[in-house]
């Protein structure tokens, strides 16, 4: 018989440490070491694998934030006096920076929409510059289809009587024509 060349190793099963945590931090225990096999999820009481947490929606739901507490975020934010305190403002609310630019714009664009002048009463449902505008257009339309129509008239007239040897008057200037 053959001797095989087989490292024996003995890894120990990671244990899960359940640290203290303030209200900042995430509630979940976290692994000391990763165990290849189990991918490092392992129950605390135990040594058997874990399941799904039954705790985890089936599939993620889009955050909403009310008014309310985008109001109180930004007073926070505004009140604070150095970076550091932002940042764990955000790591503690699960927020990013992003959401405070966006916040931010938000309220911007509602004060300046509360202080815009706004007409009283109702709002008109059309311009009444483009009602009549439409109409002008419409009636011009229509007058140059008739300059064209009297144009081709007075062009057979003419075409006639210098057939017929008929003479016009000139309307320049009121005369017979030669």
């Amino acid at each position: 018989m053959g001797k095989t060349n087989v490292k024996r190793m003995d890894v120990p099963v990671p244990e899960l440490v359940a640290e203290e945590s303030s209200g900042s931090e995430r509630s979940e225990p976290r692994a000391t070491t990763a165990n290849p096999g189990t991918g490092g999820l392992q129950q605390a009481e135990g040594r058997r694998p874990a399941g799904p947490d039954p705790e985890v929606a089936a599939k993620a739901t889009r955050r909403f934030f009310t008014a309310a507490y985008k109001q109180r975020i930004l007073r926070e934010v505004d009140l604070s006096r150095d970076e550091s305190a932002i940042g764990a403002l955000l790591r503690r609310e699960g927020l990013y920076s992003s959401h405070l630019t966006t916040w931010r714009r938000q309220r911007e664009q509602a004060v300046r929409a509360a202080l815009a002048p706004h007409k009283r009463g109702p709002k008109p449902t059309r311009n009444p510059l483009a009602e009549e505008v439409e109409k002008l257009r419409r009636e011009n339309t229509r007058l140059v289809q008739q300059l064209e129509k009297a144009e081709i008239i007075i062009d057979v007239q003419k075409k006639v009587s210098s057939l017929l040897g008929i003479r016009l008057k000139n309307s320049d200037s009121g005369e017979n024509n030669s």
